[in-house]
């Protein structure tokens, strides 16, 4: 298993500290795991762990960090929509998949300092895992996050700095500090070992229901639900468990939708535009990094696209918490587009929707 760059295919060895190649290119993994097989599940572990032997594990530092991550249930909303309800994490958030892998990770390589930059949610998880085992820890999120969040970030240990401006402003402070100073980059975008853990996701939904539904609607931002969701399901396709894949949907902000809008013309890539501010804090990223990669996965799945209207948050937040459901308003925002989508395109039965993050966490 190695690093390998996704301009240069130049591969450097798992325990490298750099944060991307010396050429400016993101890494990706290069780990094939081995065809997806219920039999390989270890049944007796409650935790996303069970599946490790499909993750690019060196050892077994994962027994320190696990916080009982994983395995959330999936409830049946109404007749067309199911929720997997990934709120119920030890954070709150669905960011714990990936960050107790890459938290694993580190400890297994020795780091002892960390630093990150999130919009409230994977700084939390990122935060509190490293808490766990001993991990130094120094979070940037931008200076409008919820209260909340921020407090939940300093309660697990970690330094929250805040940045004034967007979220991608802040994302340049973090990484400019971690170019001076060398310090970990505990990143949920540019380190792959993260989607390890979101693909999970996936690999939970086909144990749970033995299918995957027919839709699946994912929030995208920087798009790491996104890319846990498809790697998870091409692992599902190889090991010959669907025959095909779901109808998967990406719901974007109406005031934050790059690949929207990259979609509508074919681009490769997306083409830049400015932030507006928006309820659905958790995917308002306008420039994400790993957009040529999660296009890619857009046009050879046909992926589709929709839109939240912004006036249509709220009641969607309501809709869900009157029927018991308090998640954060950019998770209601996916229901939101959901509907909207509907509203588009007919009625969508067989629909999964992620409940990313709970209400308290986001309440303005």
């Amino acid at each position: 298993m190695k690093f390998i760059c996704s301009k240069c295919r130049h591969e450097e060895e798992l325990s490298t500290r750099k944060p991307r190649c010396d050429c400016g290119g993101l890494w990706k993994l290069n780990f094939t795991p081995p065809k997806f097989d219920e039999a390989l599940i270890d049944k007796a572990t409650w935790n996303i762990f069970r599946y490790r032997k499909f993750m690019p594990l060196i050892d077994d530092s994962w027994k320190a960090v696990t916080l009982g991550e994983g395995m959330t249930p999936i409830i049946r909303f109404n007749d067309d929509v199911l929720l997997k309800m990934d709120y119920f994490m030890p954070t709150l958030s669905f960011k714990d998949r990936g960050a107790a892998v890459l938290v694993a990770h580190c400890k297994s390589i020795g780091v002892n300092a960390v630093i990150q930059d999130s919009s409230g949610n994977a700084g939390n998880s990122v935060a509190a895992y490293c808490g766990r085992v001993g991990i130094s820890c120094e979070i940037f999120v931008p200076d409008n996050t919820s209260d909340k969040k921020i407090h939940m970030i300093e309660s697990h240990g970690a330094k929250a700095r805040l940045v004034p401006g967007t979220r991608d402003h802040c994302a340049d402070v973090c990484r400019a500090k971690v170019r001076r100073e060398k310090v970990y980059y505990a990143n949920h975008v540019y380190n792959p070992i993260f989607y390890e853990g979101t693909k999970t996701f996936i690999y939970e939904t086909y144990e749970q229901l033995h299918r995957i539904p027919e839709n699946i609607f994912v929030p995208v931002g920087n798009g790491t639900l996104f890319i846990g969701v498809m790697k998870g399901l091409e692992e599902l396709l190889s090991a010959g468990l669907i025959e095909k894949f779901p109808q998967v949907v990406i719901v974007q902000s109406e005031r934050c939708q790059p690949f929207v809008r990259a979609m509508e013309i074919g681009a490769k890539n997306i083409l830049l535009e400015q932030v507006q501010p928006t309820m659905a804090e958790g995917i308002a990223i306008g420039v994400p990094m790993r957009a040529e990669e999660i296009l890619e996965y857009i046009y050879r799945y046909g992926v589709k696209a929709v839109t939240i209207p912004e006036d249509r948050i709220l009641p969607a937040r309501a809709r869900l918490s009157n029927q018991g459901i308090y998640c954060e308003h950019t998770t209601a925002g996916v229901y939101a587009g959901y509907l909207h989508y509907c509203k588009l395109h007919g009625k969508t039965p067989d629909a999964l929707i992620s409940m990313c993050g709970a209400g308290l966490k986001s309440d303005h």
